[in-house]
């Protein structure tokens, strides 16, 4: 039936599209007109795959018809003779067998990581990185887009589109940047994979506490990311530190979509797939920071703490401490800092992680941020004080823009006016 056909090429877009853009741009040398190539190539599979069924080398079809495509594009505008030459040398149009072509090309793991850096390139805001990675690497529509990060689709659609400008102004090379640049690119990579699992681990806004989609789209690029650059210790890092915040995902949520704190989780449903994952990932990284480990390697460390502990109150939070302060040298934020305040109240009382969060009251990037309050008052109640709690976390209440978050803060705001 068609319907089966639409939803095997449904399928097969999911996976191959980022290989086809990367193989595409490696030769057209503009992420733009590679994505409009390869959507060329989906509309003709939608048109002939339902009366001719679905080949047996679907991946293979796709780049043929693309790179078709491409040679009549470059056809049209002849200050591009050499390079249609060029292609024609990659795709004989006389060869008929489309299945033995080109859809395995040596180069194509070289192929996506060059779109991995060009998609995160620093001369994107960080909002036009993410829209992007995830069109062109992580197969998702522009509607699909808009409603993971709630934001109207225009909106979405004109920031892919100012990006692919972007790129395209800039001469962004498609290349993996070398030497001391890698580095510097590489977190930015880093950074837009991560923010992706992030808002879908912890949405920012809107009526539900998590979007596990997201979370999947960014395991799937942290893992084709690993597998393309198997010696960055950060990348197995990042890589660990989401395998082992995802196997949590099963037990942070109740059966009305309300949030459950760590403390209250039901470990028996964590994911021990993903934990096992995960600490395989870590140890990889440890062994390839060599007594060095980065910033993403210290934050996997933190959550290993938490998946090796049976039960909540066999946790070491001492380590964790620990291995925060290690991290706020790494990386000073008054985030990290926020952190080692929870981490120092479990391990040596409320007192001594209040005295540090009184420090960074007055820090400006916190002064809008609802955990800095929920902290606050979860401090301030466990050392008896609930009208200063209540007030705390009232204010946390009102600076969140997720719905259940504003739920739970309010339910813990009523609670410190019950009798101890």
């Amino acid at each position: 039936m068609a319907t089966d056909t639409h939803r095997a090429i449904e399928a097969v877009w999911r996976i191959e599209a980022p290989r086809l853009i990367a193989g595409l741009t490696r030769l057209v040398r503009d992420v733009g007109v590679a994505e409009e190539l390869a959507q060329d190539a989906l509309v003709a599979a939608l048109e002939q795959w339902p009366a001719q069924g679905v080949p047996d080398n679907p991946g293979a079809w796709l780049m043929t018809t693309a790179k078709r495509r491409a040679i009549d594009r470059i056809r049209r505008d002849e200050t591009f003779r050499r390079k249609v030459e060029e292609l024609g040398r990659e795709l004989d149009e006389t060869t008929p067998d489309i299945g033995a072509q080109v859809a395995e090309d040596d180069g194509i793991g070289d192929d996506l990581l060059r779109l991995v850096f060009v998609a995160c390139h620093p001369v994107l805001s960080t909002e036009a990185r993410a829209a992007l990675t995830l069109r062109l690497l992580g197969g998702l529509t522009t509607d699909e887009i808009a409603r993971a990060f709630l934001v109207p689709e225009p909106t979405v659609a004109q920031r892919i589109v100012r990006a692919k400008k972007t790129l395209a102004s800039a001469r962004v090379p498609f290349e993996v940047p070398q030497g001391d640049e890698l580095a510097a690119r590489l977190s930015s990579v880093l950074e837009v994979v991560y923010l992706i699992f992030n808002e879908g681990y912890s949405a920012t806004a809107g009526d539900d506490w998590m979007r596990p989609a997201l979370c999947e789209d960014a395991l799937r690029l942290g893992r084709v990311l690993a597998g393309l650059t198997p010696r960055e210790p950060e990348v197995h890092g990042l890589v660990a530190l989401m395998e082992i915040q995802a196997s949590r995902s099963p037990a942070r949520t109740g059966p009305g979509g309300e949030p459950i704190l760590l403390a209250d989780q039901n470990r028996a449903r964590w994911d021990q797939l993903l934990i096992r994952r995960g600490l395989a990932a870590l140890d990889r990284a440890e062994e390839l920071a060599g007594g060095k480990p980065g910033p993403y390697v210290l934050q996997a460390s933190i959550a290993a703490c938490h998946a090796r502990a049976r039960h909540f109150e066999d946790t070491d939070w001492a380590r964790i401490a620990g291995l925060y302060e290690q991290l706020a040298e790494a990386t000073p934020s008054p985030v990290i800092e926020l952190n080692r305040a929870v981490a120092l109240s479990m391990a040596f009382g409320p007192a001594a992680g209040l005295e540090l969060l009184d420090q960074l009251i007055a820090v400006p990037a916190l002064r809008n941020y609802h955990l800095l309050p929920s902290v606050r008052g979860d401090f301030l109640a466990k050392l008896g004080r609930p009208a200063e709690a209540r007030v705390e976390f009232e204010r946390a209440a009102a600076l969140t823009r997720n719905e259940r978050e504003r739920t739970l803060l309010l339910d813990r705001a009523a609670a410190c006016d019950q009798p101890m």
